[in-house]
């Protein structure tokens, strides 16, 4: 774990800060699927995303769940940055989409490094930067895209943080994340498939426009 720590992000902290993770950090192992964070939770750790990939969710007052982003490994969450520094609730929920493993940091070494070390300074800036340019491509996803664009985009985010063009999910996974039902998401896959951007599995989905 220690060589993926500085494998991953060697190039961006100095051999002081990468130290200090090392030595406080805790590692955490987790299955594809597993809830890392629950909305309303109050945030004692920042993860660090080793390998792996994990999606961001948002709640609306009926329970459904739209995806606001996903991280991959080099990553960290904006979102619990944001609720570290205000010491507030979640306001997210975030679930592993692969296996993943995470070295987890307290965060009473957020502002302390931020002044302590430039590199994470500037690893925090550029990961809320990072976070917002996405947060924007979901808004405006869900604000000009059509429901058949926004299901070939989802495939193709889903497709690029797994790395790989065969994904896993089920219909009713998808209408969950897209918050749709799971009928239009069947006939807008068909059409998909129909127009040769995709091989329909059971429970797999073969993606052919990259």
């Amino acid at each position: 774990m220690i060589e993926e720590l500085r494998h991953n992000y060697g190039y961006l902290f100095e051999d002081d800060l990468l130290k200090e993770i090392e030595t406080i950090g805790v590692v955490k192992e987790l299955k594809a699927n597993s809830k890392l964070i629950e909305i309303g939770d109050y945030i004692k750790s920042i993860p660090l995303l080793i390998s792996g990939a994990i999606k961001i969710l948002r709640e609306d007052d009926d329970d459904g769940e739209l995806v606001l982003y996903y991280l991959e490994r080099g990553d960290t969450c904006a979102m619990t940055l944001s609720c570290c520094m205000g010491q507030s609730k979640s306001e997210i929920r975030a679930i592993t989409e692969t296996d993943a493993e995470l070295i987890m940091i307290p965060v009473q070494k957020m502002s302390e490094w931020l002044g302590k070390y430039k590199s994470w300074q500037n690893f925090i800036l550029q990961s809320y930067h990072t976070r917002m340019i996405e947060l924007l491509e979901a808004i405006d996803t869900i604000a000009f895209l059509k429901m058949d664009e926004r299901l070939l985009k989802y495939l193709r985010d889903k497709a690029m943080v797994t790395h790989d063009d065969l994904i896993h999910a089920t219909h009713k996974d998808i209408s969950e994340d897209l918050h749709t039902s799971r009928v239009v998401v069947s006939r807008l896959l068909k059409k998909l498939e129909n127009e040769k951007k995709i091989e329909l599995y059971r429970n797999n989905i073969k993606l052919l426009d990259l």
